[in-house]
């Protein structure tokens, strides 16, 4: 960021350092979502690169403002960058679909048919036989990266259009049987 004296008017001091500082907030909040996104699935060898530079950007950001507290404009294009900031960071977050989650799906009847599909689509499947309030119905268990998502949703609709599923964050598993949306071959 620039440094000018808190007194200096023209372009710079009126537009220049609110764009910057907007910019600037932009970018730190973004990076702090993504470092909590990070943290919160374990992979603390992201979240501590970002974390530093999270920090450096706020630090040039707010000593702007600090430098130019006679001009209001400063101060909205922080807020502002605050909050486009958080959307931009959720943006990334969704487009990066870090880590993994899993899909519980509840359906009535035989389910041989969407435990297949999702076998052959290269998902690891566990059905278990259970009882719900309207009588026997089929668990069906699915640990998926983020990014494949929609693929298994849309398996699940095209099999079982009435089945309920949930959908869980997973921080951590530890699996051996079939790797992770992979095709079998």
């Amino acid at each position: 960021m620039l440094a000018l004296p808190a007194a200096e008017t023209g372009f710079l001091s009126m537009l220049g350092i609110p764009f910057l500082v907007f910019i600037a907030r932009i970018l730190d909040v973004s990076i702090g979502t993504l470092r909590i996104t990070f943290i919160s699935r374990g992979l603390k060898y992201l979240a501590a690169p970002l974390g530093f530079i999270e920090s450096l950007i706020w630090v040039l950001a707010i000593s702007q403002v600090m430098q130019h507290l006679n001009h209001w404009g400063t101060y909205v294009a922080y807020a502002l960058g605050f909050g486009v900031g958080n959307y931009v960071g959720l943006l990334l977050e969704e487009r990066l679909a870090v880590g993994n989650l899993i899909i519980r799906t509840i359906t009535s009847g035989d389910a041989a048919d969407l435990t297949g599909a999702l076998w052959n689509a290269g998902f690891g499947v566990t059905r278990v036989d259970a009882r719900g309030e309207t009588g026997p119905v089929k668990v069906i268990f699915t640990i998926v990266k983020r990014r494949n998502l929609q693929q298994v949703i849309g398996i699940i609709k095209q099999f079982s259009p009435n089945a309920v599923y949930t959908i869980e964050d997973v921080r951590f598993f530890k699996g051996t049987l079939r790797q992770l949306n992979q095709k079998r071959k």
